[in-house]
């Protein structure tokens, strides 16, 4: 509950839980296939039943943190990771469901999300185009009203040179749906970045400290980071804001270089480099006139400090 409410106080828009068991994920072995053995992986040294039995959030906890998402006025839905736990999240009314990149190829999963008739949020990590295409229409044609695909580097965590964000628009045109971000990596850079590339969605791990420890402790944000990136999103949002040239509000043209004389003058002397100089503010006759004006004679007597026009010579 104290990560809720740290959620929310830094304004993100949705908290996401993970539903499963060490039994629907995996076999209780400890030995080929089912041991972590890498020493580049961060969990090595452990079976994957006893990883995922440190990892699961317990069933009953959901209901608790969905009810307190709402008093808070954040969305709380889950990641499902098998048949049951879909028929659980629906006793919930979660309003839409998010698919892990290493699930998004089990489609008998995917069908049996979509047949809820909820939005899906698919992470693509590791996903070839053929494979996100699949996943996409398999959940259209299934009753998923809306996709939304999630850019991911599925390490952990991941290094910013391996994000390539350069994808995002990419996917955005050859999927023609929101896309967003599922990133792992540390600081909130990527993500940044990620919205100006067309990200809607960003996903970031998060824990009230890493010091506490947890399976995911050390490549997630804490509350200052969280709320750091909220507002750094939000700002990298709104300054998107359309294609546009010239004048925008709060600019003046008074800040340019324009034509003034610069020395009294006059009636019928000549226009020098002396008596004419381009300087600021820019209330006098653009620069580019500067060699027309040069040799000409003034019309009338003409004080230092006139912005120089058209009907002075």
């Amino acid at each position: 509950m104290e990560i809720v409410d740290a959620a929310a106080a830094c304004g993100v828009q949705a908290l996401k839980l993970q539903t499963y068991t060490a039994d629907t994920m995996t076999l209780d072995l400890k030995e080929g296939d089912f041991f972590i053995s890498d020493p580049d992986n961060l969990w090595t040294g452990q079976s994957l039943y006893e990883l995922y039995q440190q990892a699961y959030t317990p069933w009953e906890w959901h209901k608790p943190i969905f009810d307190r998402c709402k008093e808070l006025g954040i969305i709380g839905f889950s990641t499902p990771f098998d048949d049951t736990a879909v028929d659980f999240l629906e006793t919930l009314d979660v309003p839409f469901y998010k698919i892990a990149s290493f699930e998004m190829t089990d489609h008998k999963l995917i069908k049996k999300v979509a047949q809820t008739g909820k939005p899906m949020i698919i992470s693509t990590g590791m996903a070839s185009v053929r494979e996100i295409d699949e996943v996409q229409q398999t959940a259209y044609e299934h009753g998923c009203p809306e996709v939304v695909l999630l850019k991911c580097t599925s390490t952990y965590p991941a290094k910013a040179q391996y994000s390539n964000l350069l994808t995002i628009p990419n996917m955005m045109e050859t999927f023609g749906c929101a896309i967003g971000l599922s990133d792992h990596t540390m600081g909130i850079g990527v993500s940044v970045a990620s919205v100006a590339l067309g990200a809607r969605v960003i996903e970031k791990h998060f824990t009230l400290n890493r010091a506490d420890g947890g399976v995911d402790s050390t490549f997630s944000m804490e509350p200052a980071e969280m709320k750091s990136l909220v507002e750094e999103a939000n700002q990298a949002w709104s300054a998107l804001g359309e294609v546009h040239y010239g004048l925008t509000q709060g600019e003046k043209p008074e800040g340019r270089r324009s034509l003034y004389v610069a020395e009294d003058i006059k009636q019928g002397e000549v226009f020098t480099a002396e008596n004419v100089r381009a300087i600021r503010p820019g209330n006098g006759m653009e620069t580019k006139y500067y060699d027309i004006i040069m040799g000409r004679q003034a019309k009338t007597d003409i004080k230092k400090g006139t912005p120089m026009s058209w009907d002075l010579f």
